[in-house]
């Protein structure tokens, strides 16, 4: 079991606050425009951010770590979301949590971002398809849901290329 740095409690904590803020922003700000003439619910790019975040919580603070943020995620999900919507964000975040955690894995060994495009593909998917059936039996937001989440992903990739640029230009001076 690996030892929780501050920093893995930071991820960590950032992760856990992806959703009450999912769960604030949809309740007030409803469905919003993604991009190329599409919409989603609001909560689409804080569920795009909880994919990346799990990412790089498990890197920092490992894999029993997240596993047991996933749970309290799953229970902050259920408990925070507007009750039409309960279910529907709980079982989306538990499948899509665990199938990232799956597909993560066994990608860690090919590199950080090929593993974060990869694991953030199949949950975000599944995360879209779940609770867009079970919320509204329809995918009419399908397409806005997918672009959204990955922006998310764009931003993070950009963000861990440019940090892993840094941290060689870093070592190359030494």
């Amino acid at each position: 079991m690996k030892k929780l740095t501050p920093s893995g409690v930071i991820l960590l904590a950032a992760y856990i606050a992806t959703i009450p803020l999912a769960n604030l922003v949809v309740t007030h700000l409803g469905v919003v425009p993604v991009g190329f003439g599409f919409r989603a619910p609001a909560a689409v790019y804080f569920a795009g951010l909880a994919l990346v975040l799990r990412d790089l919580a498990r890197e920092v603070a490992g894999r029993s770590a997240v596993l047991g943020v996933i749970v309290v995620g799953t229970a902050l999900s259920y408990l925070l979301a507007d009750p039409a919507l309960a279910t529907a964000s709980t079982v989306a975040f538990i499948v899509a949590e665990l199938l990232d955690f799956a597909v993560y894995e066994p990608l860690r060994k090919r590199g950080l971002i090929v593993a974060v495009v990869g694991s953030n593909i199949v949950g975000l998917l599944a995360d879209s398809l779940i609770f867009l059936k079970i919320a509204f039996d329809s995918f009419e937001f399908l397409p806005g849901q997918i672009i959204g989440k990955v922006w998310m992903t764009v931003a993070a990739v950009a963000v861990l290329a440019l940090l892993g640029r840094r941290k060689n230009l870093v070592h190359s001076d030494k």
